[in-house]
Parts: C-alpha cells; structure tokens; sequence
C-alpha cells in the first residue's frame, strides 16, 4: 500500500515540523516581550520607581539597571529547576508554566506604585516582579531551546536554532517599537508618569495568547515520555553537572562573550550613547528598533550557514569580531545618527555568529535525558553574571567617569570565549543527538 507524501514547506521543512517551530516561537516572542519591555522603558520609569538624587542625576537609572541585573540571578535557578521539570514532564508542560510566570511578573511591572506614593514599597514591589521574570526567562530557555533542536529534521538543526533569537527579536522589537511610539506621541511628563505603564500591561495580556498557542505543540521528549510511564528512572537534579562537567563547563566559555555582547548591542547601546555623548532618547530607541530589525533577518541566514559550514567557523568569526571591534566602534560614538546606527550594524553582523547557533550547540553538548537542565544552568549562571551585569556594568563606569573601560572589558571576555571557541569546542553539526 503506498504511502501518503509528507508535506513540506518552501524551505523543504516538513509541515509538522513548521508547525513545532511556529508553537515554540510566536510563544517565546511574547515571553521576551516582557522581558525585554523593561530595559526599553527604565530611562522613563527609573524616575518614578527611585528617590531623585540632586548629585547624582544617574541614580535612579542606575538603580533601575541594579533591579535589571537581580532579574538575572533568578535565572540560573530557573534554568536549573524548570529545565529539570522539562527533562522529566516534557518541554511543552514546562513552556506552559514559564509563559504563565512571565505574564505575571509583567502585570506586577505595570501596577508598581511610583515612590512618592507609597516609598521604598514601589522599588520592592519591582523587584519582586523581576525575580518572577527572571525565573520564568532562564526555564523559558531551558525548555524552548531543547524543544527548538528535538523538533528539527536533520541537517536543519541550525536553522531551527536560530528561531530562539528570531522570537526573541521580534519581542524585543515590539517591545522597543512600542517604547519609541509611545515617546514620540506623549509629552514627556506624560511618559514619565503613565504612559510607560501600558507596554508591560499589554505584555499580561499577550501572554494568555502565547499560552492558548502553545496548546498545539507535540511534545519532542521520548525520555520525559518513558519517565512518566515508569519505564525510565527521572534524572537527578545535578546529574548533567556530575556526568557531563566537560560540557557544562564548555557552555559557560561558549557564552561569556556572546552575552555580554548580545545585552551591550541589542538592549544598552542606545543608554550607553544617550549617558555617554548625549544622543537623544527618542532617536536612540528609532536606531534600536532598525537595528534589531536587521539582526533579525540575519539569524536563519547564519543558521543555515551553520548547517553547511559547522559552528566553529561562525564562533570563532564572532569571537574575533568581539575581540577587536568593541573599542574603535563605541570611540567612533557621536550624537549624530548616522554612528550610532552604523556601530549598531556592524556589531549584529558578527554578533549573529553566536546567537544564531547558541542554542543548537548548547543542545548538541547534551543527551536528551539531561539536555534540558544541562544547557539550561550552565548557559543562564553565565547570562546572569556577565549579561545582565552589562548595563550596570557601563552605566558605572560612566558615572565614575571611565567609559572608556567598558569596551576593553567586552574585548577581554572576547579573547576567553575565541579561545573556547578554537582549543575546547568540538564540531558537532554532523553529529546526532545523543
């Protein structure tokens, strides 16, 4: 009897597969578009949330970056705890439950009281929201990453890969988008009081779409499968890190460069050139929203490349990128709109070398008994020292009037992760997963 033929989309995906990297990507945009929505609006709400200071105009912005950095250290905890939850119920039940999370921790945002009304409550009440976030942000990509790398037929891994940072994108773009409408149509008393409340409400509200999308994905873990049946023993919570130390110390030296990178050029740079040559606020969220929009459509480009060429060739060109570019791109920072829109390019085209295919390599260090908690941990311990301590990282500087430091700092973490990158890391592209 013959057999029906698989449908396939223009790429040569099959549709059941397409199906998989549309569940897990148009959720994952709403869940960065929480996330995201605060680095966008803290030059506006930094003032509302925090004690003015008379000799420190950065303090509250500085503040505001603090929360964002606590955000992070929730991470690690929740790539560990929800990664082992997906490792052992499935990838689908634990993105059901970190979208949940980050709808929450969004609609805490956008109802914490301004400081004149209610004091130290208000910078609490946003620090609790942010825990929450950042809880949710490190399952998320503990979770959707494995379900990303398990759903793509082979020879397509970097390809799917590079959707994590689509989605991402495209919730970072909204967010960014909706932050620079927002500034363009108020006044900015307006802004400052209200109006960067109504993105991270909005925010809320996505999140129930994302969970009502998420309902269609398959799950794509046999072993979280056998587990449930009884026929599999569940993996204990540090098993990837006592079987498998080689690897999760692999994914820390993979990541150290490409976070502080990605954070720096996707999320601070416009902060960075308004505090440091005075570019304008409204402009540097324009330029930002330009940006990441072409970063965007770099990502199943450098992933597709990675499918023909491997992984090393794209890290080691980003690790070298970062190495040498960081110091003459941000000296060459003026406030005319042209540099900081070129320095912008120029650091997403090398920058692609990591995003693009991070989440395939992560995946492809680990067997799928632990896969989920393996690339999870290691990968968001590392966001959260080095990336999400960027923003705090340069805005200190600033303020203790050496700027200048903050791009030599990217190019040392540069030179660790190139050497990864070149002496550690094995080509896995042709490898099957374990």
């Amino acid at each position: 009897m013959a057999t029906s033929p698989v449908a396939h989309s223009p790429l040569g995906i099959p549709k059941s597969r397409v199906r998989q990297l549309m569940a897990a990507s148009i959720g994952n945009v709403v869940e960065w578009y929480d996330w995201y929505a605060y680095s966008a609006l803290a030059t506006f709400f930094s003032v509302q949330i925090f004690p003015p200071s008379a000799d420190d105009p950065l303090l509250p912005l500085l503040s505001a970056f603090g929360i964002f950095a606590v955000g992070f250290f929730m991470r690690p905890l929740g790539g560990l705890l929800v990664g082992a939850f997906a490792d052992r119920y499935g990838r689908k039940s634990a993105m059901t439950f970190t979208i949940i999370l980050m709808g929450v921790g969004s609609l805490l945002v956008g109802l914490t009281p301004t400081y004149a009304a209610v004091g130290v409550l208000a910078p609490i009440m946003l620090t609790l929201a942010r825990l929450i976030q950042g809880l949710s942000v490190g399952g998320e990509f503990a979770a959707a990453t494995t379900f990303l790398v398990e759903s793509a037929p082979k020879g397509r891994r970097g390809l799917f890969s590079s959707f994590q940072y689509v989605s991402t994108t495209i919730g970072q773009l909204i967010a960014t988008g909706m932050a620079a409408l927002l500034a363009t149509m108020l006044i900015h008393a307006d802004m400052n009081s209200w109006g960067w409340r109504i993105p991270f409400f909005v925010g809320a509200v996505l999140s129930l779409v994302g969970l009502w999308i998420r309902k269609g994905a398959d799950e794509t873990s046999a072993v979280a499968e056998e587990i449930q049946r009884g026929e599999t023993k569940r993996p204990g919570l540090f098993e990837f890190l006592r079987s498998y130390p080689r690897s999760a110390a692999t994914i820390v030296g993979i990541t150290v460069a490409g976070t502080v990178a990605y954070y720096t050029w996707t999320t601070f740079l416009p902060t960075y050139a308004n505090i440091t040559v005075g570019f304008d606020k409204a402009q540097a969220l324009q330029i930002g929203t330009i940006s990441l929009l072409f970063f965007m459509i770099l990502q199943p480009l450098a992933g597709m490349l990675s499918d023909r060429v491997g992984r090393k060739p794209l890290l080691i060109a980003f690790g070298l990128g970062f190495l040498i570019l960081p110091v003459p791109l941000l000296g060459m920072l003026t406030d005319a709109y042209w540099s900081l829109l070129v320095v912008q390019l120029i650091g997403m085209v090398f920058l692609s070398g990591f995003t693009s295919i991070s989440a395939a390599v992560n995946s492809e260090l680990f067997p799928t008994r632990v896969r989920a908690a393996g690339a999870g941990f290691p990968y968001s311990l590392t966001v959260a020292l080095f990336g999400g301590t960027a923003p705090l990282i340069g805005t200190a500087l600033q303020e203790a009037k050496n700027p200048g430091l903050f791009p030599w700092y990217m190019s040392a973490l540069a030179l660790v992760s190139t050497l990864v990158y070149i002496f550690v890391l094995r080509e896995t592209k042709d490898q099957p997963l374990r």
